[in-house]
């Protein structure tokens, strides 16, 4: 090479230098070291702006904080609020495609320690993917979890606007039910056959506690199954069935309940259907569940509504 070409060479080599850390120093500013709810370091963009949510509850939270323009993908059971049935499916909750999620290019994805496999969301590190997760288990923690993620999408106004009038809804039912002297028995069915109800880790049981019932199922296992048998030996006051079904399964479980006379629920025709997402989805809307559930077990509370 001629000392003149050489000359013209450096400055070239120079400036692809110089463009590529000055590249990796705005990404660098770009992006920041946080520690998420469950205690993993993670490196998420400043302002995320493809955002993929791995549970239908991630979903709920991003759109109540004002930030669903920037959702670009959601889990396959996500249905709230409506506009999220319009966008793409990356999957279930238990199973993420890892190859849909890459498709979307997204900046960051949310995701929840007990339910999404920790394998995936190893993979979509791996690929360079941000991934921050979350792991609510009480409504405090689904506050605190809304507060975190008002950090994480640079909305913390709407974070504490969401959270403050969530607390708001929690103490007026609080308030309309103190001094309650009987608490009814609840039995809440989330499955048919085999009939399931909930323990006492769980939102259901919260929920129940707080609405002024007794859950007849509390116990160790999460979501224990019972014969018919056990039920009436039970002897439930109220039986509250969740269902993602509605009517349809409802007329069918009321229908077989009504066939045993001797349980005070059936009795005294206490038989509820509520939305199962209202229950089991750590998000905003527990809020909605506890409303109903007070008003089911204690209506005489809520003659004015709320």
């Amino acid at each position: 090479m001629t000392h003149r070409r050489l000359r013209c060479a450096v400055p070239a080599v120079l400036w692809v230098v110089w463009v590529v850390f000055s590249a990796a120093a705005a990404v660098s500013a770009q992006t920041r070291t946080v520690t998420d709810p469950v205690g993993r370091t993670v490196r998420i963009p400043e302002e995320p702006r493809r955002v993929i949510t791995l549970a239908p509850s991630l979903t709920e939270m991003v759109f109540a904080l004002g930030a669903g323009h920037r959702v670009v993908g959601v889990s396959r059971y996500s249905n709230f609020p409506p506009q999220v049935q319009d966008l793409p499916k990356v999957g279930s909750y238990v199973q993420p495609d890892v190859e849909k999620i890459v498709a979307l290019t997204p900046d960051l994805c949310l995701a929840v320690k007990d339910g999404n496999p920790r394998e995936v969301v190893e993979k979509l590190e791996r690929l360079g993917i941000a991934v921050y997760a979350v792991n609510p288990k009480n409504l405090q923690e689904v506050m605190e979890t809304l507060t975190a993620l008002g950090d994480v999408l640079q909305a913390q106004e709407e974070a504490r606007k969401v959270r403050d009038r969530m607390e708001r809804r929690l103490e007026e039912v609080d308030r309309r039910l103190r001094g309650v002297e009987r608490r009814p028995r609840v039995f809440f069915q989330i499955g048919v056959t085999p009939i399931v109800s909930v323990g006492t880790e769980t939102f259901a049981q919260e929920l129940i506690h707080r609405a002024g019932g007794v859950n007849v199922a509390a116990g160790p296992e999460p979501y224990p199954r019972f014969s018919v048998e056990q039920v009436l030996a039970l002897r439930p006051d109220v039986i509250v069935v969740s269902s993602m079904e509605r009517e349809q399964v409802f007329e069918t479980v009321r229908a077989e309940w009504m066939r045993w006379r001797g349980i005070p629920a059936v009795a005294f025709e206490r038989i509820h259907l509520v939305p199962s997402d209202l229950f089991d989805r750590p998000g905003p809307r527990l809020a909605d569940g506890l409303e109903l559930l007070a008003r089911i077990l204690h209506p005489e509370r809520f003659h004015g509504g709320f």
